[in-house]
C-alpha cells in the first residue's frame, strides 16, 4: 500500500495541469520529498544552480537574501546543463554550498531545467499554458523565478540580475 502513496505522489508531482506551484513537490538534496504547499503565504525564490558557473558567488546574496526577507524561501535547484558545470554528486554539491557559501536554504536534488526530462517544476515555471504569465526560457545557471504567497509567478530575472537587487527585492511587499 506505501508504494501506491509513493506513486501517487510522483504522478500527481508531474502532473502538467498544475493551476499553482504549490500543487507540485520536488526531490530535496537529501533525498526527502518537498510539497511546495509547504511554502504557501511566502514569496519563493526558485534559482538554476551550478559549483562551477561564472555566477556561482551569487550564492553569497541568495544566502544574503535568504536570510534577510522573513518572508521569502530560495530554494536552489542544480542543474548540470549548461557547460556542464555541475557535474558533482549531490553530497558534494550540498558540502560545497554550505562550507564555501554558508547556504543554508533548502536545495533540490539535481534537475534538469529544459529539454525532454524538464522537472515538473521548471515545466510549471517555463509554460505560459500552466503559469499564466509567460513562456520563459532558461537560458543558462543561474536564471531566476519568483513566485507569491498563493503560488502565482510574479516574475523571472535572467542570471545577471543579482539577487539583492531592486528588480528583485522590491516585489517581496
Amino acid at each position: 500500500m506505501k508504494w501506491l502513496s509513493v506513486l501517487t505522489l510522483i504522478l500527481t508531482s508531474m502532473s502538467i495541469t498544475a493551476q499553482s506551484i504549490h500543487e507540485l513537490s520536488y526531490l530535496s538534496i537529501d533525498g526527502e520529498t518537498i510539497s511546495m504547499k509547504s511554502y504557501e503565504n511566502q514569496y519563493v525564490l526558485v534559482v538554476n544552480v551550478a559549483s562551477f558557473c561564472g555566477y556561482t558567488s551569487q550564492y553569497d546574496a541568495l544566502q544574503e537574501l535568504h536570510e534577510s526577507q522573513e518572508n521569502l524561501n530560495v530554494i536552489a535547484f542544480p542543474c548540470n546543463q549548461f557547460g556542464a558545470q555541475e557535474p558533482n554528486s549531490e553530497s558534494e554539491i550540498k558540502e560545497f554550498c554550505s562550507t564555501k557559501f554558508s547556504v543554508d536554504f533548502p536545495m533540490s536534488s539535481k534537475v534538469d531545467v529544459k529539454g525532454s526530462k524538464v522537472s515538473p517544476i521548471y515545466q510549471w515555471l517555463t509554460q505560459k499554458e500552466l503559469n499564466k504569465l509567460g513562456d520563459f526560457e532558461v537560458s543558462w545557471n543561474f536564471n531566476k523565478f519568483l513566485v507569491g504567497p498563493s503560488g502565482e509567478l510574479i516574475a523571472h530575472f535572467p542570471s545577471s540580475v543579482k539577487p539583492l537587487s531592486n528588480e528583485i527585492t522590491k516585489l517581496l511587499k
